[in-house]
């Protein structure tokens, strides 16, 4: 049979040898997966990491990059999806129904608690806030309909390290599925699957935005277990709800997983040099950073971190309360190294102002300090330039 060249130009027979081998891996990109027969496409389970079936299910780029992030973290599954946020909302599509109650920490990702208040609210789901540096508080909290709690080490803004194994172990003791946004921790700082004495997260979620992408260009998220039975509930829904990655950034974050260990420290020796420099400034009253002596749950990051001694490089302080909130803003404003930004991990030095009262619930107590708090995220510059950059951003507070 005679074919047109643009016939062979898709069916041409050429396959490149087998056998090529380099630091970096390739690249797959695919919707199509080809089968060699009838009997094969029958026979292939998207459900494991055996074949391939279709794009969305996976390639070996994506699988290669979930099977070291699962790894990282002390898990035995992963499942990559386009966000944090979106690795959040993918555990609870797959474990809440209506009926069923969610508790989340107070202090959590702000986008976690929107979720909870919408989506899941209008789905029948109801929504309990505990106070995580109160284990008790939590125990009280649950409830029957409670099928899914959330942790968080430190909590998101305000930095408090709760005691992660007993919040743990009180979910083990009451059956109910505990879910943690590991994302500070990155799988550097402790190992959510061993939290000692026989505590362990149940799924432990990551946004790679931050730390394994480290360029501030990736959005990407990872939903992690040890258990055969919540892996395949998570996977059906991410495959109902076609949550898919593209290679190319798969790609970008394989390239930046085996700096990570390297940039996690250098962030970490950052940003401790500068909290504690920040903490012996007149205007500075609280400097929030868990592994600083007197921020909240100190002990528990030394008890849970210290063998790692490992912090990231993310901290909070509240200024002095005789500056106004427009004074706090000018700081942040004549900041010159440091940029206005949401996320942190990237190489770029970041600052956010925030109302914490308006972020926590006044049912759990009120916010204790009365300054204006600011968040850092250290990046990789020099820590000389980045305190510089600080000392004469304080002029503006005059």
């Amino acid at each position: 049979m005679s074919k047109q060249p643009i016939t062979d130009l898709i069916h041409h027979a050429y396959t490149p040898p087998a056998g090529f081998a380099a630091p970096q891996p390739a690249v797959h990109k695919a919707s199509t997966i080809i089968f060699a027969n009838v009997a094969a496409m029958r026979s292939r389970n998207w459900q494991t990491k055996a074949g391939y079936t279709y794009g969305l299910h996976g390639t070996p780029t994506t699988f290669m990059l979930e099977e070291r992030l699962a790894t990282s973290e002390g898990g035995k599954y992963c499942i990559l999806v386009p966000s944090g946020l979106a690795a959040i909302a993918n555990v609870a599509m797959a474990l809440l129904k209506t009926g069923d109650e969610v508790l989340i920490p107070d202090n959590a990702y702000g986008p976690n608690k929107a979720l909870a208040d919408g989506e899941l609210k209008a789905w029948g789901i109801t929504c309990q806030l505990y106070d995580a540096m109160n284990p008790a508080d939590l125990q009280a909290r649950i409830t029957p309909a409670t099928k899914l709690v959330w942790l968080e080490a430190p909590g998101s803004v305000t930095m408090e390290f709760p005691d992660l194994p007993a919040l743990a172990r009180i979910c083990r003791d009451a059956g109910v599925t505990c879910a943690l946004d590991n994302t500070w921790g990155a799988g550097m700082a402790f190992n959510p699957f061993d939290l000692g004495g026989g505590a362990s997260v149940d799924i432990s979620v990551h946004a790679l935005t931050k730390y394994p992408s480290g360029g501030g260009d990736v959005l990407m998220g990872a939903v992690i277990t040890s258990r055969d039975d919540l892996h395949l509930k998570l996977k059906h829904t991410h495959m109902r709800t076609g949550q898919g990655v593209g290679a190319n950034d798969a790609e970008a974050i394989l390239r930046s997983l085996p700096s990570m260990p390297l940039r996690y420290r250098a962030h970490d020796v950052a940003a401790r040099k500068l909290a504690l420099w920040l903490g012996g400034r007149a205007e500075i009253s609280k400097v929030l950073h868990p592994a600083v002596e007197g921020s909240p749950g100190h002990r528990h990051w030394r008890e849970l971190c210290g063998e790692r001694d490992a912090a990231a490089g993310l901290f909070s302080v509240v200024f002095d309360e005789r500056y106004s909130t427009a004074q706090v803003d000018a700081f942040c404003d004549a900041l010159r190294l440091f940029k206005l930004g949401y996320s942190w991990g990237g190489p770029m030095s970041l600052v956010v102002p925030y109302d914490i009262a308006s972020m926590r619930s006044a049912r759990l107590g009120t916010w204790p300090h009365k300054g204006t708090l600011v968040r850092f995220s250290i990046g990789l510059e020099a820590v000389e330039d980045l305190q510089a950059d600080l000392a004469q951003a304080m002029a503006a507070l005059d």
